[in-house]
């Protein structure tokens, strides 16, 4: 026997132990398997650990805050809700769809430029068909479609003088205006916004409103935060090496997000208003339908008042996809405000 193979056989084993290891767990944990995932995975238990971390230092050794909760136990209340329902919200707003294209070929509630789709699903010869309904003026008579005749529809909302294939080479289903592939959820997104690496998921049509909340709930337990920290490390005189550095990294690292937050909660307001996405802004040029559009002209705005109806009070309410104006009616939107447009509210 080789004595000289002895080590070898032992480093084959031991590396052959790890990996088996790490087989198994990834075969209990299937959300960690894909690299992607699982970073997401790790970015959002780092922010929640963060989220209680920064509170609960707080009530573990500020003892002011201590004194005001036994004197007015309604001021701990109202900041324990807004931390519960910031972080429900980062929840619930991570694992929310934003609105993939995919599925509006299977929703019985689309609206495509304000005429409403209905998807009917019946059996025949035993085999399961779907059929759409394209009421090409609300309460008129339908028009029964299938998959193909679907996107044909769809291509209706480009203008005429754009001729193309919108069929997404990834996904192949026919892209409405607006959506765009994102590589990191391998799907197309509807009114596609940007793909957020801190929640792990796209920003699009459906999860825009949520988005937004998260951001606006954000920015006040911040601020409510950093109100907290500033008195705790002026009035502690004789805090401890530890509790005084721990607290200033918190404060730091609290003050860079709430700067962050307060940028990004103006920006998305202004695309809220302006019915704008973060996609269309930043990449216009590179949006081959955008090119032809006038700089100073936001193409699906609607009027300040409809933008938002439709961002607060529509997103819920199934699908809408918006066609591209025409002509004549980009000709309207280049016209600058006169003083009688504002007095009519035309820009409302």
């Amino acid at each position: 026997m080789d004595i000289t193979a002895a080590p070898n056989q032992v480093s084959d084993f031991l590396v052959e132990a790890q990996y088996g290891i790490a087989d198994r767990f990834l075969l209990a944990f299937p959300c960690l398997s894909d690299p992607v995932r699982r970073t997401s995975l790790f970015t959002k238990s780092g922010l929640i650990i963060f989220h209680f971390v920064s509170v609960g230092f707080l009530f573990a050794f500020d003892g002011s805050l201590l004194e005001r909760t036994k004197k007015e136990p309604w001021y701990t209340v109202l900041l324990l809700s807004l931390f519960v329902t910031t972080v429900f919200q980062y929840i619930f707003t991570s694992v929310s769809s934003p609105g993939y294209t995919k599925e509006t070929m299977n929703t019985g509630d689309v609206t495509y430029a304000g005429c409403t789709i209905s998807c009917k699903i019946s059996i025949e010869n035993g085999n399961l068909v779907r059929a759409w309904e394209y009421g090409r003026q609300p309460g008129g008579d339908s028009v029964k479609m299938d998959s193909e005749s679907l996107s044909k529809l769809l291509m209706e909302l480009y203008p005429g003088g754009i001729n193309r294939n919108w069929t997404c080479d990834h996904c192949k289903y026919a892209q409405p205006p607006r959506a765009k592939h994102c590589h990191d959820c391998g799907k197309c997104v509807l009114k596609f916004d940007h793909h957020c690496v801190w929640l792990g998921t796209c920003i699009g049509q459906k999860n825009h409103c949520r988005f937004w909340w998260y951001l606006f709930e954000e920015t006040i337990l911040c601020t409510w935060a950093v109100i907290l920290y500033i008195p705790y490390l002026k009035n502690e005189a004789h805090l401890s090496w530890w509790k005084e550095t721990a607290a200033i990294i918190i404060l730091l690292l609290l003050i860079f997000s709430l700067v962050f937050l307060v940028l990004l909660l103006f920006f998305h307001s202004y695309l809220i208003i302006t019915n704008q996405t973060t996609y269309e802004l930043v990449r216009r040029r590179r949006i081959s339908y955008m090119r032809y559009v006038p700089e100073n002209v936001m193409p699906f705005s609607k009027g300040i008042c409809r933008n938002l109806y439709e961002f607060c009070c529509s997103w819920d309410r199934g699908f809408s996809l918006d066609a591209l104006p025409t002509n004549e009616e980009m000709a309207v939107k280049t016209k600058p405000y006169t003083c009688l447009d504002v007095i009519s509210c035309r820009c409302c």
